[in-house]
């Protein structure tokens, strides 16, 4: 009998209908080949399996919701399937498992308990703001969410600012969309004229849109973020 397996399933970064253009085949061979899956939300993925072309019935397959609110013990107890023999699937609500995700967790008890983890192929924002940004690919960080609070996002977005001077290395950060303009309007009235920043909004969707200026050269601009996914770099 094979030995079970942990599947880390790239989802797409939006609507369901961009399946084919960002899923190679053998991706959604897998998907459909499983009857296991650890997921962020169950709605959204049993949504996105059903349009992935699962053989079987939605409600024969089994879905296991973890949160960053996880502990161990729980994170454990989703994966009993892997205990005894039998292949699961981890997804993310968007993009990559596992990164800027509480994934990380699951694969981290996958390792820990010998089982085989196999990363496939699909949407990254950040791997794709990056690429496409024009800034340093060879040394790079991820924040992931800034601080909230005015004094401290300024304080931070300086941090980050000066490291990116220093070490010339790329910072990448992202926003929950209905703050993206705040963040956009600290960013220019906090940040070096002549810093560079990109950003790279709704990825890989039909509204895809992606560019890098000076501080300066955004002030000119007009700029729509708001409630849409974007990964923020600057360097």
């Amino acid at each position: 009998m094979a030995k079970a397996k942990l599947f880390l399933i790239p989802v797409p970064l939006g609507d369901n209908e961009t399946i084919p253009k960002v899923l190679p085949l053998y991706v959604l061979d897998t998907v459909r080949s499983l009857k296991h899956f650890i997921v962020e939300k169950n709605r959204t993925a049993r949504r996105f399996v059903s349009a992935a072309g699962h053989p079987m019935p939605i409600e024969s397959l089994h879905f296991y919701e973890l949160d960053k609110h996880n502990a161990v013990q729980d994170i454990k107890a989703l994966m009993k399937p892997l205990f005894r023999g039998e292949s699961m699937g981890l997804m993310s609500e968007a993009g990559t498992p596992a990164v800027a995700d509480p994934g990380s967790k699951v694969v981290e008890a996958a390792h820990q308990n010998s089982v085989e983890v196999v990363p496939l192929t699909g949407p990254n924002s950040l791997l794709l703001a990056l690429m496409a940004s024009g800034l340093n690919g060879q040394g790079f960080v991820f924040h992931g969410y800034l601080p909230v609070k005015h004094p401290d996002r300024i304080k931070k977005l300086k941090e980050i600012e000066k490291e990116a001077k220093n070490r010339q290395r790329t910072q990448i950060f992202i926003e929950t969309p209905y703050r993206n303009m705040q963040l956009f309007q600290t960013m220019i009235n906090s940040l070096h004229p002549q810093t560079k920043l990109c950003i790279a909004c709704d990825l890989t969707l039909p509204g895809q849109w992606i560019a890098t200026k000076t501080i300066t050269q955004w002030k000119k601009e007009t700029v729509s973020l708001h409630k849409r996914p974007t990964v923020f770099l600057i360097l």
